[in-house]
Parts: structure tokens; sequence; C-alpha cells
């Protein structure tokens, strides 16, 4: 038996039917939920109940993080919207025109994380505009969040019924 073999009989490329695929999935969710444009939930539910020094903490990280944000986006915006899109494209057209099951897992997994970006910075942006302080920083950041929870609880949604239907399609 040669090496590749082996490892196409240990790691499943059909990714639908791959534990690995799924939990990737999930941890990926989690870990956009949790950090909330870089800003760790916890940390923002602690300046939401105690205040004083946990909020200025939380002011501190959001505004740092938003600043890198923005400076990515203005620095190096175009070129990745470039990349994105032909990322995009190409795993639409080995999708679509080539059935390519490993590419459909990535589209699905990479096409929210581009709206989750685009909100990202516009939360960002908002930040930097309006410069939220205490309870208001906190609605903020939890309004982003709540928006990022549904991207997922949808992506994950869809994800999960095409995945179905992919099992279902290639086990007749």
């Amino acid at each position: 038996m040669k090496w590749y073999e082996l490892i196409f009989i240990v790691i499943d490329m059909r990714s639908f039917s791959n534990l690995w695929y799924w939990i990737g999935l999930a941890v990926l969710w989690s870990s956009v939920s949790h950090w909330v444009m870089g800003v760790p939930f916890d940390m923002i539910t602690r300046a939401r109940r105690q205040g004083d020094q946990a909020a200025m903490d939380l002011e501190a990280i959001a505004n740092i993080n938003a600043r890198r944000v923005l400076y990515i986006s203005r620095s190096a915006g175009i070129w990745l919207i470039a990349f994105s899109c032909f990322l995009l494209t190409l795993l639409g057209l080995l999708s679509v025109v080539h059935d390519v099951e490993f590419a459909q897992a990535v589209l699905l997994m990479f096409t929210p994380m581009l709206l989750v970006g685009y909100l990202t910075t516009r939360t960002a942006y908002r930040i930097e505009q309006t410069g939220p302080q205490g309870d208001d920083l906190v609605r903020v950041l939890m309004r982003h969040r709540f928006r990022v929870q549904l991207i997922g609880m949808l992506s994950i949604f869809v994800t999960s019924m095409f995945g179905m239907y992919q099992n279902f399609a290639y086990s007749i």
C-alpha cells in the first residue's frame, strides 16, 4: 500500500461524512462567537456586571482591536477583497461545475465568514466614529455578537442540510 492510499483511507476526503469537518465547523463558529471583534466575550460580560476597571479595560481593548481591523482594511482591504473574490470564484466553480465535495465544504465555511468580516469591519468603523463607552460599547459589541451568532446558526443549518443531501445522494 502506498503512502497516499493510506492517507486517503485514514482521512476520509468526503467532507460531509467526516466527523472532523463537523468538529472544525463547530470550533469555527464557537470561536467566532466567543471573540467578538477580537474581544473575549467574558470581558464584555464582566464589564457589564462590574463596570469601573473592567469597563475601562473593555474600552481599551475594543478601541485597539477596532483600530487594528480598520488599519488592515485601509491598507490591504482591496487586496483582501480581490483575493476573497478569487477564492470564492474558485471554490464556487470547483463546487458547482466539477462537483468537488471538499470545495463545497470549504465554500460553506468560507462564505459566511466573509459576511462576518464585513460586519466586523463595519462595527470597528462605528466604534471609531462614535467612540462608545461603558454600556453603549457593551451594547454595540453584544449586537455584533448576536448578528454573528445568527449568521452562524443559519450557516450551520444550511451546511447540515446540504451535507445530509450529499450523504444521501452518494449512499444510493
